[in-house]
């Protein structure tokens, strides 16, 4: 007999959140914040971004606020390496710049609903939130205050998400005073899941914390994905550094963006500067002066008593890429050959005929079974060459049917 389904709150892990979204393969992430943060330059960074195992293949920028990044790989390097095939075709991530908000954005000010549009079109957020101070760059509201800043940009999502979830109620109350003949002005009975999963919801936006951290039955997640709410989406936090303190890995600010982040609802941060980047971009075409550029600047990091690999100093855009890859849900396996070596999208928990129909629908439709090796088995028994000859001595290359997960 199976085992009794239990209403608490499920482990999903790396899964958790992404559980509101879209299952597809083309998902894609979106800029957020405020106006003057860094949303364009970032964006222009991982547009332009250079990554040696795809030098052939050329970025697509699909419009002038949407770009797609290349998925900095080194199981698809190594693959590209060892067959040296004629064609190769690396994973991509989409990110979208949406335009700065300002407060009010919930109720029509400044873009207002276009530029909530756009954040319900995106199934994941970089939150993008400024902590450097420039003259030449000035601030909407004259002073720098991340904390002041992702209270703005959270409690304008929330807003929305209240209404939203307003017209939610009222639409389940309507449909069941249709379906059960009650009176318009009567208050109808409401299921005891819709019920739980309204509460639920309703008490993280009014603490101005997003949907997508609560703790929520598989059930409820399945009533709630359809209610469109814009805080069920996957969030990364990024903060915008000066170069000196992206340096020295150190903010007046970070600390205390830590602890709001912990206190709604906890997430990813990672500290950047654009102002660094900038210089490391400026220098792609010469390798040389880039790397000792980073050296310099790890240098005044030991020169300040700061040692350690978290003080390399780097870009951080294959990072970034690899974050809202990764708060999706996403993932990549390979085909490769002496023609083309390809790492194809999927989300995680795929099976084997939902990855064969990426490549392919008639693939799915026709799903018998897959022949399949693991990476570190190749790596280790192929020696370097583009062949499956060894993994298939060593009884690693197997058959696997419609249930084998990717």
């Amino acid at each position: 007999m199976a085992p009794k389904k239990s209403a608490e709150p499920e482990d999903l892990g790396a899964m958790r959140a992404a559980r509101f979204g879209r299952v597809k393969n083309n998902l894609s992430m979106g800029f957020v914040g405020l106006p003057n943060v860094g949303k364009s330059t970032l964006t222009n960074f991982l547009a332009g971004a250079s990554h040696a195992e795809a030098a052939n293949y050329p970025f697509c920028t699909i419009d002038p606020n949407e770009v797609q990044c290349i998925v900095p790989d080194q199981k698809f390097k190594y693959l590209a390496g060892a067959y040296k095939p004629s064609s190769i075709v690396p994973a991509v991530l989409k990110v979208v710049d949406i335009a700065g908000l300002i407060k009010g954005a919930s109720e029509g000010a400044g873009l207002g609903n276009a530029f909530l549009s756009h954040i319900a079109a995106v199934d994941g957020i970089f939150h993008l939130v400024r902590a450097f101070d420039s003259d030449e760059v000035v601030h909407v509201d004259d002073t720098i205050d991340p904390i002041r800043d992702l209270e703005t940009i959270e409690g304008e999502l929330c807003a929305k998400d209240k209404g939203s979830l307003e017209s939610v109620l009222d639409n389940e109350k309507n449909r069941v005073r249709k379906a059960k003949g009650i009176a318009r002005t009567a208050d109808p009975p409401l299921s005891e899941i819709f019920q739980s999963s309204y509460d639920k919801c309703k008490a993280l936006l009014d603490s101005n914390t997003p949907v997508q951290t609560g703790e929520f039955t598989s059930g409820e997640v399945e009533i709630i994905k359809d209610w469109g709410l814009i805080t069920t989406k996957p969030q990364v936090y990024v903060v915008n550094l000066s170069k000196k303190n992206f340096i020295r890995k150190g903010s007046k600010w970070l600390g205390k963006i830590q602890d709001w982040v912990k206190a709604h609802g906890d997430g990813q941060i990672i500290p950047m500067s654009c102002e660094f980047e900038q210089e490391v971009f400026d220098l792609k075409e010469y390798p040389d002066e880039q790397k000792a550029f980073m050296d310099e600047c790890t240098q005044t990091a030991r020169d300040l008593g700061l040692k350690g690999p978290q003080f390399v100093c780097k870009t951080v855009v294959p990072r970034l890429i690899r974050s809202g890859r990764a708060a999706l849900c996403l993932q990549s396996f390979y085909t490769a050959g002496p023609k083309e070596v390809r790492a194809w999208t999927i989300q995680k928990g795929c099976l084997a005929p939902q990855a064969a129909g990426v490549i392919h629908s008639d693939f799915e439709r026709g799903f018998i079974k897959a022949e399949v090796a693991n990476f570190d088995d190749f790596k280790a028994l192929s020696g370097g060459a583009g062949s499956m000859a060894k993994v298939k001595e060593a009884g690693k290359y197997k058959q696997q049917g419609k249930g084998y997960v990717m």
